[in-house]
């Protein structure tokens, strides 16, 4: 009884794929591999003719199988060109052919068994088995992948023919898995794969009925998830393979052996796959040989866009470099911005600040402006004669994890630039790193140009509010001019009487100590129009200011005993108050501040130093001379920007030297007088 099922259900699941030979050949879809589709369904039905005539065990039938299998291989690689491209992605074509060599080599075992005794063939028959499984389920993984990849305007069609090819694969695993683990053939399994068979038939002549786009769009995360899934099948496959073979030739130690090698390879496995440096390995040489592109353009640029714009308490410029790091597997990077003295180091991701220099590069800078070219380091090492190799610094050529350096190009000038570290396995750039990097970094850029336009519009907002305070002020001022005015005027008519010289000497205190908070208010943040620079002593002039100061914290005078400066008295004077009063406020207590003064000739400099917490070069640069931008917890902002621009005014300048934890210099330089340039009532 259970052959004569075994025949029935096989003769029947022919009969109808016979049937939806026809029906695939005489179908218009336009999108439909047809050819692959019909040779596939007359091999199926072929094969299961040959199981109802012949039976399973014979040779011809396991020809017809593999045939079959083989078949189906084609038709789902065939799916795979319905992507749009000349040729599936190589990744793919590759798993495939794998897969079809080990459903070739199951049947070159079986052969070479048969040709044998009785004893090699069923010996033979269990590898066979096993590759038989690894056939399956490395088809079942593609399937997966080609669901996975099913084109959003698909039909019902596409996916009937998928969950009827999982059902071949699926039900070929649950069969062999029986055997293998029952070491025999039942025929109720044989007549359930006929059952199946059947229901395979009938989804796929439900999927001809259907109408849509066949298309399949493979990811290059699903080739990598599928080829992951294959050697991940394969590494269990030729475990179970040498496990047997310990078996057959072991002896009485065979248990021990297949322990052993169990845990050996496993651990083995295990150690290789956590090495980091061995995956980026594998990924760069699949990237390079299985792949027609070395990037994953789509994927890159959701990645890219969603790293610049996460939310969080990463700053915009450690987003940036982290962004352009990202697209080559930089493990590193620095943002180097454009400052008056050229390019200089600003936000990092993952670098060592210690390897930046504190001074810009003016050179690089006008080069990378002028050209706009990728610098590749590795290039510029192996050929210092390449005119590129003029403009690198000189620590950028000397450290090692430096890689490549992109320009930030934006609107005709340099936005900054992006040095990025060596990745873990170090490789020649390309033309397709090189066109990336250069999208990219256009891109950045305009975000760079886009924040720095934002910052401008909030000062000036700042500039806005301030002047609207001041709108306040001038009002109050204007009400007690109105009200002093009316007293004069009432003054001229009754003056004579007692109670009004009474209300009038009250009028005149109240309004003076209404401008006298008016007046202490604009004292802290307004001065009028400083004087012109004149020649002016300049030890005197700073004891005044450490003596004011001395009450307060401890302040030291040191260097020259005699200098002489062009500039304004009193706006000096009110530069080095700022100057040393925020000293003061970033020194520990017990820590004096320095105050030294040096003439050279041709100019004078006055150093206030102090051994506080220090400022970032970043805060230095983008933040320490803008006004209403403060470190200090309720700080104004406002004099560090006032004392810049005084020092402008007399045609000085201010520069500024600080590291964190280490403290800060400030230096004011002023250009140098004679005695001779002194007023008289001075030189007396």
């Amino acid at each position: 009884m259970g052959i004569e099922i075994v025949v029935w259900s096989h003769a029947l699941a022919a009969l109808l794929f016979g049937g939806l030979v026809i029906a695939a050949w005489r179908t218009r879809e336009p999108h439909l591999p047809r050819r692959g589709l019909v040779l596939a369904l007359a091999m199926t039905a072929l094969w299961a003719l040959a199981v109802a005539g012949i039976g399973a065990a014979d040779m011809g039938t396991r020809i017809t199988e593999t045939l079959r299998n083989l078949a189906w291989l084609a038709f789902m690689i065939a799916l795979h060109r319905r992507s749009g491209s000349v040729r599936p992605p190589v990744a793919i074509g590759t798993v495939y052919g794998v897969v079809a060599l080990v459903a070739v080599a199951a049947l070159a075992m079986h052969v070479a068994g048969n040709a044998g005794g009785p004893e090699i063939a069923r010996e033979v028959e269990t590898g066979a088995l096993l590759l038989r499984m690894l056939v399956a389920v490395a088809a079942l993984v593609l399937v997966q992948a080609i669901y996975s990849s099913v084109h959003p305007s698909a039909g019902g069609g596409l996916k009937w023919v998928v969950f009827a090819l999982a059902g071949i694969w699926a039900m070929d695993f649950l069969i062999f898995s029986t055997s293998y683990v029952t070491a025999t053939w039942a025929n109720w399994e044989v007549a359930l794969r006929g059952f199946s068979m059947v229901v395979v038939a009938l989804a796929i002549g439900t999927g001809l009925q259907r109408k849509g786009e066949w298309n399949v769009h493979v990811s290059r995360t699903v080739a990598y998830q599928s080829l992951s899934l294959v050697a991940i099948g394969a590494y269990f496959a030729l475990l179970a393979l040498a496990t047997w073979g310990i078996a057959a030739i072991g002896g009485d130690n065979a248990r021990v052996f297949q322990t052993a090698f169990v845990f050996g390879s496993t651990a083995a496995i295990l150690t290789l796959v956590s090495n980091s440096w061995l995956r980026a390995w594998i990924k760069v040489k699949l990237a390079k040989h299985l792949f027609r592109h070395r990037y994953d353009y789509r994927g890159e640029w959701m990645r890219f866009t969603e790293t610049l714009g996460a939310p969080g308490g990463t700053a915009l410029e450690e987003r940036i470099v982290k962004a352009i790091a990202d697209l080559t597997e930089s493990p590193a990077g620095v943002l180097l911005v454009p400052d008056a003295g050229g390019l200089g180091p600003g936000a990092s991701w993952n670098w060592d600040r210690a390897q930046l220099p504190l001074a810009s590069d003016t050179a690089l800078a006008h080069h990378l402006q002028a050209t706009g070219r990728i610098l590749d380091l590795d290039a510029i090492r192996a050929n210092p004669d390449q005119g590129d190799a003029a403009a690198v610094p000189q620590w950028m050529q000397d450290a090692p994890d430096a890689w490549v350096l992109v320009p930030l190009p934006h609107l005709g000038s340099l936005a900054g630039a992006i040095l990025l570290a060596r990745p873990a396995v170090s490789r020649p750039l390309d033309w397709e790193d090189f066109d990336l990097l250069k999208v990219a970094g256009r891109q950045v850029a305009s975000y760079l140009a886009e924040a720095r336009a934002q910052d401008l519009l909030a000062e000036a907002q700042r500039f806005d509010e301030f002047n609207r305070r001041f709108a306040f002020i001038l009002h109050d001022i204007k009400n007690l001019v109105s009200q002093l005015t009316l007293t004069a005027r009432n003054a001229e008519r009754h003056a004579d009487k007692p109670e009004f010289r009474a209300d009038m000497v009250a009028t005149l205190k109240d309004s003076a100590e209404r401008m006298n908070a008016l007046l202490a208010r604009l004292s802290q943040i307004h001065r009028g129009r400083a004087e012109a620079p004149q020649a002016c002593e300049i030890v005197p002039l700073v004891e005044r200011v450490a003596a004011d100061r001395r009450a307060q914290h401890p302040v030291i005078i040191a260097g020259a005993r005699a200098a002489i400066a062009q500039a304004d008295p009193t706006g000096l004077e009110q530069i080095l108050g700022h100057l040393v009063q925020n000293a003061i406020e970033a020194s520990p207590a017990t820590e004096p501040v320095t105050l030294a003064i040096g003439a050279d000739g041709a100019q004078v400099t006055i150093d206030v130093i102090d051994a506080g917490t220090g400022m970032s070069p970043a805060f230095v640069r983008d933040k320490l001379f803008k006004p209403f931008v403060s470190s200090k917890p309720g700080g104004f902002g406002i004099g560090a920007f006032e004392a810049m621009q005084l020092a402008q005014q007399m045609e000085g300048r201010i520069e500024v030297t600080s590291r964190e934890g280490a403290g800060s210099r400030f230096r004011v330089i002023l250009k140098a007088a004679h005695a001779a340039d002194l007023p008289v009532e001075r030189a007396a």
